[in-house]
């Protein structure tokens, strides 16, 4: 599987920025896919998950209310809305990959997550 994120860019606080993650190469449906903020100098962490597409959403809780995580199964592509972006919000996202089949998994640290895009820059201007 191969994931390749996309949609990030410069925006002014107050801003929305909707952040694409198409996977190919491999079986898509067996995976939940996470999105992960890094900021410079600072850990990857986890700002939201879906699991396969069934309904379930996973948020941050500083992050909760503003992001918005969907998948569209004719796309293979993940999507991560997020709504009144704030300067903190700033960093390279990266969408990564889990196997489903996990029977506990974290969405707020990358151990479980097995493969991941490059990531995408997302800069909040005050």
């Amino acid at each position: 599987l191969r994931l390749v994120e996309s949609g990030g860019g410069l925006v002014q606080a107050g801003g929305t920025l909707t952040l694409s993650c198409v996977g190919s190469g491999g079986p898509w449906d067996y995976y939940n896919i996470g999105w992960f903020r890094q900021a410079p100098g600072k850990d990857r962490e986890g700002v939201s998950c879906e699991t396969n597409g069934d309904g379930r959403t996973y948020y941050a809780d500083s992050k909760e209310g503003r992001l918005t995580v969907s998948r569209d199964w004719s796309k293979s592509t993940v999507y991560l809305k997020m709504t009144n972006l704030q300067p903190d919000d700033s960093g390279v996202y990266y969408c990564a990959a889990v196997d489903r089949r996990l029977p506990r998994w974290d969405c707020s640290t990358t151990t479980d997550f097995i493969v991941w895009g490059q990531g995408t820059q997302v800069t909040v201007s005050s």
